[in-house]
């Protein structure tokens, strides 16, 4: 691979990566936590709901208080009035005022001595009030609160709304007005029968003050939530994301060309699905390192098979240019026949032994009866003969039928070249057995010949590509080495197995055992 195409990818790698920090799940996860407190923050605007009731119910209970005023000024003289209404505010904690119908003012509470009714000046109250007003100003001002006027002296009784309105309705009313501390002021005003009208003013500073009690208690909730959120928001994302990245950087390097030298961590100690994840990536680039180990040395098992015929094809091809005998130009040209013949049939294996993988990958897998393939082989191969008068026997099972799930055409190759292995190595007029039977829920399948049998030490060797261990007598060159491997690789792709072994009723002879998971027949 040119460095410049390796630089390219390693740019793109690294911008992909960058990328993906723009939408970190660090920060998702952060965002969603966050959102979640946000709604929580909306209590904040329940307070100001909360505010508004308690309101409403200090109004009608003001406007209570006056109409019993009222009452119990009609009740007396009106020169006992004035001992009456100091009780009064003494004991409702209010400001009461004797308005004439001119709006004159007949009595004040506060003249009579009762200043139980006072504004603080918000000029001398300390840095925490005014933060606690200037919240209140933000909290009114996002939630659109409706904004109360400001409370002013009135010099005359027709300028108090709540005098106006109980004058010409003869009903109690009553008004919420807005200090200059940003407390709210509730006025109401009766009328008496003789004329006058009541009018008493209450500050009504704890309301305010309990609102910003459930504020503070809201915000110190709010904030330990906060922080024990983040915190295992940042935890929850670092048990996530490092693993990840991890991962992600170890499969960058993969696809960069660097299998060989990256080991993808499998994080043994993780039980979750990031664990999971990881084993499956490690499993899958060991795989892959196993693939390519395997294809590199196939192609160098290719070149060294295609090495030998070609170097024979090429000292014929120079012998025949300098030999002038008849006879050794026929043998050369038998030579050339024979090398050529080779390299045909070792590279019709060699295409199909490369594409045997993929193709089973893709395979659609159909019930097979095992028992009417064989027999079917069989037949076939006795109609052309079996040569140097080789017996071929079927002990067939009796029962229900051997059924896997396979590919046929694929099953068929595998069962050829067991009977044409079995042939080649068998003497003259040998006699070759197949059985099939069930054996623990597999389908057991057994090829016996009587040749010299294959060497315990050489047993795993013959399923190896290119090995060969082939009678005497039979001509160099005729078989690629192939053959074997083949089946030992459409075996395993049925979830199977294949073996030689020796047989035991003999002294010689060799015994090739194919297994494969037997499937329901009612499919068939």
């Amino acid at each position: 691979m040119a460095p410049d195409t390796v630089s390219a990818r390693s740019e793109g790698s690294d911008l992909a990566l960058r990328w993906s920090g723009r939408v970190s799940l660090t920060r998702r996860i952060l965002a969603i936590n966050i959102l979640a407190l946000l709604l929580l923050a909306g209590g904040f605007f329940y307070l100001d709901s909360y505010r508004s009731r308690i309101l409403d119910s200090r109004v009608d209970q003001a406007t209570q208080e006056a109409r019993l005023i009222a009452e119990a000024l009609n009740a007396v003289s009106p020169n006992l009035r004035d001992p009456l209404i100091v009780r009064l505010a003494t004991d409702t904690g209010t400001r009461i005022r004797l308005y004439a119908r001119d709006g004159s003012l007949i009595v004040d509470s506060r003249a009579l001595g009762k200043r139980n009714f006072l504004l603080l000046d918000p000029d001398k109250d300390d840095w925490g009030q005014k933060a606690a007003r200037f919240l209140d100003a933000g909290i009114d001002t996002v939630v659109g609160a409706t904004r109360a006027p400001l409370y002013r002296e009135r010099d005359n009784g027709q300028g108090w709304p709540d005098v106006r309105a109980a004058q010409a309705r003869r009903v109690a009313s009553g008004t919420v007005w807005r200090a200059p501390d940003r407390t709210p002021v509730i006025t109401a005003a009766a009328p008496l029968d003789d004329g006058p009208i009541v009018l008493t003013a209450i500050n009504t500073r704890d309301i305010i003050q309990r609102v910003r009690v459930e504020r503070f208690r809201l915000s110190m909730v709010l904030l330990i939530v906060t922080i024990v959120s983040v915190l295992l928001s940042l935890f929850l994302a670092r048990t996530i994301v490092r693993p990840l990245r991890r991962l992600a950087r170890a499969a960058v390097r993969v696809r960069l060309g660097r299998a060989r030298e990256v080991v993808v961590p499998r994080l043994p100690e993780r039980k979750d699905e990031i664990g999971m994840l990881a084993r499956a990536l490690s499993d899958m680039s060991l795989a892959l390192r196993a693939r390519i180990d395997a294809t590199e040395a196939f192609a160098a098992d290719v070149t060294h098979e295609m090495k030998n015929p070609l170097a024979s094809l090429r000292s014929a091809v120079d012998g025949l240019a300098q030999v002038k005998d008849p006879v050794l130009q026929a043998r050369l040209l038998a030579i050339v026949q024979d090398d050529v013949q080779r390299l045909d049939r070792l590279i019709s294996d060699i295409s199909e032994a490369s594409r045997l993988d993929a193709q089973l990958s893709r395979a659609k897998f159909e019930p097979v009866d095992i028992n009417a393939m064989i027999a079917g082989l069989l037949h076939q191969r006795e109609d052309r003969g079996v040569e140097r008068g080789v017996r071929l026997r079927f002990d067939q099972p009796g029962g229900d039928a051997l059924i896997v799930s396979g590919e046929g055409a694929r099953l068929e190759r595998v069962f050829e070249n067991l009977i044409d292995n079995a042939i080649s190595f068998s003497p003259d007029d040998g006699l070759i057995t197949i059985g099939a039977r069930r054996d623990d829920g597999d389908l057991e399948v057994r090829f016996e010949d009587e040749g010299p049998g294959v060497p315990e030490d050489a047993r795993e060797d013959v399923f190896r590509r290119f090995q060969s261990i082939r009678p005497q007598s039979e001509a160099f060159g005729q078989h690629s080495g192939l053959g074997l491997a083949i089946a030992r690789t459409i075996v395993e792709a049925h979830q199977g197995a294949i073996a030689v072994e020796s047989r035991e009723d003999r002294l010689s002879g060799a015994r090739f055992v194919v297994r494969l998971p037997l499937s329901d027949p009612g499919i068939m």
